[in-house]
């Protein structure tokens, strides 16, 4: 089912969460805050809108580290519904499409339901102090266009929020499948 996030809700405070990786290595968002701020994307591996866009995804979740904004994906997903969800299967994913962040398993969904998370991708921009400061969508690349002349709305938030602790007043909210809740 095709849903859209929420507008941002400015200076709403990041949740605490704890997470694993498939691996078991365990992060926090106190571990993934950057000096400069803090982007949660929670995906999938399954959802067609997450694959039409991870290899961007990936390399500006790069960008963004070396710009010390700490960043992690994290999977909310049913996997007991939807297979390719699987932690055994994000290893592959993440490897495949150059995801070099914590991919992070959210085992009974509580980490989704207390960002308010309703689609895959859906993005939470957070400045250094913890404060939502981006809710939008990764870029102005429909599924199945040619991403080459790309707007980065994502990254140019971000960036912004990382100069001025503030995010951009315009934002178009993500559009994905929505989370496959228990």
């Amino acid at each position: 089912m095709l849903s859209k996030s929420q507008v941002c809700d400015f200076g709403w405070p990041a949740p605490e969460f704890s997470l694993l990786t498939p691996s078991g290595k365990s992060h926090s968002r106190d571990s993934i805050m950057g000096p400069k701020g803090m982007l949660i994307a929670f995906i999938c591996n399954h959802c067609p809108y997450v694959i039409a866009l991870i290899d961007r995804l990936a390399k500006d979740l790069k960008t963004l580290d070396a710009l010390g904004i700490g960043c992690a994906a994290i999977m909310s997903n049913d996997y007991g519904r939807y297979p390719a969800d699987a932690p055994e299967r994000m290893v592959e994913f993440a490897k495949v499409h150059g995801l070099s962040v914590p991919y992070l398993v959210d085992e009974d969904q509580s980490v989704a339901r207390a960002y308010g998370a309703v689609c895959t991708p859906d993005f939470f921009g957070f400045d250094a102090d913890g404060g939502l400061q981006y809710r939008g969508r990764l870029d102005d690349v429909g599924m199945r266009d040619d991403p080459s002349s790309r707007a980065p709305e994502l990254l140019n938030a971000m960036r912004q929020v990382a100069e001025t602790g503030k995010g951009p007043e315009h934002q178009i909210p993500s559009m994905g499948c929505s989370i496959k809740w228990r």
